[in-house]
């Protein structure tokens, strides 16, 4: 009896324990599994590890001097307006069945995250959808939002698609910036403000200004500062930590019922925006890829994953305010189904329901380069 019961004990120590399929990290914990158990071939997903951080451009670490260095030669009157920070090193996290399976660097440091933060505003959308306040997004902006910004016949026609989809081909001025400045195209400035504009939805131009209104309108009809919103209804119950700022202008200060509120940005273009951890981005991008469920709670309707991965017809990389792998171009190692948020100087949100898989980089600008190597590192599943 007593060999029979260290027999069995023996083998009980030999095999590993493997990742519980429904993990879901509580507040202030995340706890980690062996490569070997989530799949992985640990030589492999190191070397990975290795050569992503091999291309982090951390320097120079000013911020805002990197900012208007790369926009202030080509936009006319180019101006910082809100708060920026300067970067550390680059850090990153690989999450598979919510589990942390590799992470480096300083993962609680609240960086800027440039136009990451338009998925989060995205994000805000489909709140504000779900809650009925939008009854549809293919409705007209100005038909809620009953200002100067959606008068006339061209702004009356942008809807909250438009806007989601960086299609709306909006003219006007916001926060001091003239929708033509920002990104201006062609090579005469004296033709800039002059520029043809297309009927909206049938056009792609990335551009923050309209990103920025998106943001203003959602204030508007939601009556609370979205900061607000997105911690009560999508951080705290994901157990975010408490060191995120969602920031907007010195200028974008607005009256909402009697009481100032600042309209945040969609980006760091011209400063402010988000400013997260690697940890908080990693719980979020886990939130995506459990189609807004967590933890038993569904935080926003699932339908919205469907939506936001739907491809813009004349930009078919790009979903709301997310980036797609359509036929799978951009990364053909994925799958077609991926999806990232992503901001300038390699910042990304990196979403794979197929692979369970969720991967966030700070700093590290070949987003295609890490994602092949991770899923190459990726054995046949072991039994879970």
């Amino acid at each position: 009896m007593k060999i029979r019961v260290l027999w069995i004990l023996a083998l009980l120590l030999a095999v590993p324990v493997f990742a519980n399929p429904s993990y879901t990290p509580p507040r202030g914990e995340w706890a980690q599994q062996p490569p070997e158990h989530l799949g992985f071939d640990p030589e492999a997903l190191a070397a990975a590890v290795d050569w992503a951080r091999e291309q982090a451009v951390t320097e120079p670490a000013d911020l805002y001097q990197v900012i208007y260095n790369h926009f202030a030669p080509r936009e006319p009157d180019f101006r910082i307006l809100g708060p920026t920070r300067p970067r550390a090193g680059d850090s990153g996290m690989i999450i598979r069945r919510g589990y942390v399976v590799a992470s480096w660097g300083d993962t609680d440091r609240a960086d800027m995250v440039f136009s990451v933060a338009k998925s989060f505003l995205s994000t805000v959308a489909a709140l504000a959808l779900e809650d009925g306040i939008i009854a549809d997004v293919h409705h007209p902006v100005g038909a809620l939002v009953q200002t100067p910004h959606f008068a006339g016949r061209h702004n009356s026609q942008v809807t909250w698609h438009h806007l989601l989809q960086h299609t709306s081909e909006w003219e006007g001025t916001l926060w001091e910036i003239p929708d033509w400045a920002d990104r201006p195209e062609g090579d005469d400035p004296e033709a800039w403000p002059l520029r043809a504009l297309q009927r909206p939805g049938t056009r792609f131009k990335y551009n923050d200004v309209r990103i920025n209104l998106l943001a203003y309108s959602l204030l508007e009809v939601l009556r609370e500062p979205l900061p607000v919103v997105l911690r009560e209804r999508i951080m705290d119950p994901i157990g975010a930590s408490r060191s995120w700022r969602w920031r907007g202008y010195r200028n974008s200060w607005v009256e909402v019922d009697g009481r100032q509120v600042q309209s945040v940005s969609g980006g760091g273009h011209f400063g402010g925006g988000m400013f997260i951890s690697t940890a908080d981005l990693a719980r979020f991008g886990l939130l995506f890829q459990r189609r807004g469920a967590w933890g038993g709670q569904q935080l926003f309707d699932e339908a919205w994953i469907d939506a936001l991965r739907e491809p813009t017809e004349v930009m078919p990389g790009h979903g709301y305010l997310w980036w797609l792998n359509t036929d799978r171009e951009r990364i053909p190692s994925a799958p077609e189904t991926a999806y990232w948020a992503a901001g300038f100087g390699g910042n990304f949100i990196y979403v794979d329901d197929v692979n369970e898989l969720v991967i966030v980089l700070r700093w590290i600008p070949d987003l295609e380069g890490v994602v092949t190597r991770v899923l190459a590192a990726l054995q046949q599943d072991r039994p879970r």
